[in-house]
């Protein structure tokens, strides 16, 4: 006879009472199915998670972001519209309508480079401040 770990798992009589018809082998694989269902619920909602995520930056696009397209065209954010945007792409300013749906990724956002451009300002001011004055 072939035994094997899956004949194992399915076989639900190994532990069967034949007087009184009880099983305890077939509890396994209840709780296999179980495991499975709740794996299965868990990756349709951190699915969805993300892709509400992904909205929402997407949603958030500035002019003067940059982007890489799914056609794996990178450029700068020109205009944008309810479902568009224009793209520059070259020195030549090659600009390219696209749907805001080809969007794979944002690179760099506008609003972060501002907000570093400013930390940076103001930690250059403070260093400026203490070497003028000197605390001693």
């Amino acid at each position: 006879m072939n035994f094997t770990i899956l004949n194992a798992l399915l076989d639900t009589t190994a532990g069967a009472d034949t007087t009184t018809g009880n099983t305890s082998g077939g509890w396994f694989i209840w709780v296999l199915i179980g495991l499975m269902v709740v794996y299965m619920i868990y990756s349709v909602i951190s699915g969805k998670k993300k892709q509400r995520k992904e909205q929402q930056e997407i949603d958030a696009l500035q002019p003067g972001d940059e982007v890489t397209t799914i056609g794996g065209i990178i450029g700068k954010v020109v205009s944008i519209k309810e479902q568009t945007f224009v793209l520059e792409t070259t020195k030549d300013r090659t600009r390219i309508r696209f749907h805001k749906g080809a969007i794979r990724t944002i690179d760099v956002k506008i609003a972060d480079l501002a907000k570093e451009n400013a930390e940076e300002k103001s930690s250059d001011a403070e260093s400026k401040v203490v070497e003028a004055n000197p605390a001693e």
